[in-house]
């Protein structure tokens, strides 16, 4: 489990490479630099760029302080990425094993963690960024992918001999 958590916290904390410019109107996620949201990912739109590698961007989930508008923010071109492939398919097909690394849809944004165990149709994942292990449905996960020389990698499934169902 600590090597797990060393390596998500690595790749949590890594800018993303800049092998594609935007432009607007494109779907992307954000990585927060901010902390407490270290390991997070957050849907949004490009809205122009602003110079050089960055980009004003309209969240889709986060809102303004008086909730009131969509959230619009100027990024690094290194927190951008873009968004990634649809895994209805996948998720049909595969069900969720300990130590696999996946994304939790919680509070506005995608989360980045490991799954540490099941208990009756919920997963838990544990955040090393938080330290936090929390119980979700299936639903709200997907695998963890990463965006590398222009295209999405899947991280190695980890529990190929430890299958939770």
């Amino acid at each position: 489990m600590a090597i797990i958590s060393k390596a998500i916290k690595s790749i949590a904390f890594k800018k993303q490479q800049i092998t594609r410019e935007f432009k607007k109107g494109d779907e992307v996620e954000v990585a927060s630099q901010e902390y407490g949201f270290i390991g997070s990912y957050y849907k949004a739109t490009i809205v122009s760029s602003t110079g050089a590698n960055h980009y004003r961007v309209k969240y889709n989930t986060l809102l303004t302080d008086d909730e009131s508008a969509p959230l619009e923010d100027v990024v690094t071109a290194a927190e951008v990425r873009p968004a990634p492939p649809d895994q209805r398919e996948i998720m049909a097909e595969n069900n969720f094993r300990l130590y696999d690394m996946v994304d939790v849809f919680a509070n506005d944004g995608w989360w980045f963690g490991f799954i540490s165990g099941k208990a009756g149709q919920e997963y838990y994942v544990y955040f090393p960024t938080t330290g936090d292990n929390i119980a979700y449905p299936s639903h709200v996960l997907r695998f963890h992918q990463e965006w590398s020389k222009g295209e999405w990698i899947f991280l190695p499934r980890q529990g190929r001999i430890f299958d939770l169902h």
